[in-house]
């Protein structure tokens, strides 16, 4: 049974969640931040959990001042996808802290007797986008990124070394991460439905695999006791795929206002990302990307417990109350 867990960025977006979700589960939670980080965003939580300070979690970090008394790690520190990376050599910077403070941080676990190191990747890994046949947990790397490629190497040294330390690892590749709290893209299409503003989507007949943060962390919780995760890969998401025009017509459902979806040849959508150097996001947007669930189901028996329609109003409350409050 994992009692002690350290959970690292434990202040992003998902890490509060868990942080929140481990503590209501009665687990001793250390929550590993960064030196300069708010720790005023866990709130009254903030009293229940023992908070780690580090300079940094890259290569070469001093970690020495990080308690690893703990059952179980929670890896989600990293460096993010950026959609403008302006690095003059971008798979370097991801190495060093996605790679390097992956494997600096489970040696030193895998020193400390940890039992189980569970890693946060993502299905970046896999590719991009499906194209008739979803992802699967155990397909070959298909990355296309510097931060996919990073992300890869970063669960095969954490494999590496726990193999040779008898320590369990669990590595998860979620797709989109979404829920109250959510930052990017999502975030940037929740303010243009609430504006109303068009959104030349209304043809596209896409599929694609989200998952709540709340089922993410549910799952993360699953998996520290679960005898068979050790060792394993595994992808997670909600229990239902979508499609582009269908999530934008249930955001502005939970938003409780008018979906401005507008009939536009994909076509022209690719010559329109072409024209405005926007193609990526044009990518994303009209892709299927789509994930297979039966591994999860098999070997966990698990399935996602909050709806998308659930996680969407609770996403419009945080939104909303957020506005209001500005």
């Amino acid at each position: 049974m994992c009692k002690r867990v350290l959970v690292t960025g434990a202040n992003g977006f998902v890490g509060q969640h868990l942080c929140r979700r481990l503590l209501e589960m009665r687990k001793e939670v250390s929550a590993c931040i960064r030196e300069e980080a708010d720790s005023s965003v866990f709130g009254n939580a903030a009293d229940s959990l023992r908070i780690q300070r580090i300079p940094s979690l890259g290569s070469g970090a001093d970690l020495s001042k990080v308690s690893l008394d703990v059952d179980a790690v929670i890896h989600l520190a990293g460096r993010a996808h950026i959609m403008r990376d302006d690095a003059a050599d971008p798979l370097d910077e991801f190495r060093k802290v996605n790679v390097g403070g992956t494997e600096s941080l489970a040696l030193m676990a895998s020193r400390k007797g940890v039992k189980r190191f569970i890693y946060v990747s993502s299905i970046k890994v896999n590719g991009e986008a499906t194209y008739g046949r979803p992802f699967c947990a155990d397909d070959p790397p298909g990355f296309s990124d510097p931060y996919g490629q990073s992300k890869w190497e970063a669960e095969e040294g954490l494999r590496k070394i726990a193999a040779k330390a008898n320590m369990e690892w669990v590595v998860v590749r979620p797709p989109l991460v979404y829920g109250p709290g959510v930052r990017g893209n999502f975030l940037t299409l929740l303010k243009c439905v609430l504006r109303g503003i068009p959104l030349p989507v209304g043809s596209l007949k896409n599929r694609r695999s989200l998952v709540s943060v709340y089922n993410l962390s549910e799952f993360l919780c699953l998996l520290l006791d679960r005898p068979a995760a050790a060792n394993s890969r595994f992808v997670v998401g909600d229990a239902e795929d979508i499609s582009t025009p269908d999530l934008i017509r249930r955001m502005a459902g939970a938003l409780q206002c008018s979906a401005r979806v507008v009939r536009c040849p994909e076509t022209v959508l690719h010559l329109a990302g072409t024209l405005l150097g926007k193609n990526a996001a044009v990518q994303r947007l009209c892709s299927s990307l789509v994930i297979d669930r039966e591994k999860t189901s098999k070997y966990l028996d698990w399935s996602a417990p909050m709806t998308i329609d659930w996680t969407l109003d609770r996403t419009a409350e945080w939104f909303l109350g957020k506005r209001l409050r500005l």
